[in-house]
């Protein structure tokens, strides 16, 4: 963990959302398994540091986009688990009005432009996000969460090309989970980190501990005064583990378990805590916020299971533009 140091308030701050994510998430498998999400869901469980300390980097102002895997991100990001739990039972009172689930929660407020189903999506979009800002002379930085494997797709090089030529405001970061599915990163990729291809570009990339959270917070927190000080884009990797299969259901048997046992040695929030304790915080303090947790995600669960789904009337609204957003686009 880092020696700097940092306000009590941050550090605290850092541990709930963390927590935040994971208990959102291990009530979203329990609901999964008793049939009441429709749909499937990919959890982050284990890559929580990553969230979190890279939106802790950001401001409000500024932007990310997401991906398959976005729960966390969104959460980190200022989403709040109600709304985020009516989204994924696709009730009226979530994020997109029950319409988007799992993989399509955003909200322009937030800065969430949106998690994305499609791999790699997300990386063109925040290209655009950054091009947007430089156009309007703007200092929002925008951030791409990605996984290791949309790394190897076209848009992963055609963007970064684009942003680091026009010197786009925009921090693209790799959550590096070794998988794409079950294929092990290793055997599709020539490198063992995926930062290194900033190279390529002539611009800074770096390789991070992804379940140290204060490790991603300070690489990024660099990368994002780089990119709003006008300098362009930076490439972050987060090594880091996702402890459950690629969706919710998957036996995962093409990982070794003993590598499985390895990483849960080196939990983001087991070992945040012990950091914290190391700093002279109390366990007791640590466990309130752990109970405040409980109780706020078992209420989320309740306002969604409680909420209405959208009326039948409302099936093309949001799906078809307006006349007057159509006059605007023109």
């Amino acid at each position: 963990m880092s020696k700097k140091e940092y306000s009590k308030e941050m550090l605290l701050h850092m541990y709930e959302d963390m927590l935040r994510i994971r208990k959102f998430e291990t009530k979203l498998t329990e609901c999964f398994m008793k049939g009441m999400l429709a749909g499937n869901i990919h959890t982050c469980i284990g890559q929580e540091a990553a969230a979190v300390g890279a939106s802790k980097a950001l401001e409000k102002r500024d932007f990310i986009a997401s991906t398959h895997r976005g729960h966390g991100h969104c959460i980190a990001k200022g989403a709040k688990t109600d709304k985020m739990m009516a989204e994924l039972f696709g009730k009226v009172t979530g994020y997109c009005r029950g319409k988007g689930g799992s993989m399509h929660v955003a909200d322009i407020s937030l800065g969430i432009l949106g998690a994305n189903g499609i791999v790699g999506a997300g990386i063109p979009i925040a290209t655009g996000s950054g091009l947007t800002s430089k156009i309007r002379n703007t200092d929002e930085v925008t951030l791409a969460f990605f996984g290791d494997s949309a790394s190897n797709h076209g848009t992963f090089h055609e963007s970064i090309n684009m942003a680091a030529a026009w010197k786009l405001p925009v921090v693209y970061l790799c959550e590096n989970n070794g998988y794409g599915v079950s294929v092990d990163i290793n055997t599709v990729t020539n490198t063992d980190n995926i930062a290194v291809r900033a190279k390529a570009y002539d611009i800074p990339g770096k390789t991070v501990d992804g379940n140290d959270v204060l490790a991603v917070y300070e690489a990024v927190k660099e990368a994002v005064e780089y990119a709003r000080e006008g300098n362009g884009p930076s490439i972050v990797e987060c090594k880091t583990y996702r402890m459950r299969g690629h969706y919710e259901g998957d036996p995962a048997e093409y990982r070794s378990k003993e590598v499985t046992e390895e990483w849960k040695k080196k939990d983001p929030i087991d070992r945040f805590r012990t950091h914290l304790l190391t700093l002279g915080m109390e366990a007791e303090e640590l466990d309130a916020i752990e109970e405040a947790m409980d109780k706020e995600i078992e209420a989320a669960t309740e306002f969604a299971t409680e909420s209405p789904y959208p009326d039948a009337s409302e099936v093309t609204l949001d799906v078809y533009a307006s006349d007057n957003e159509r006059s605007v686009i023109r």
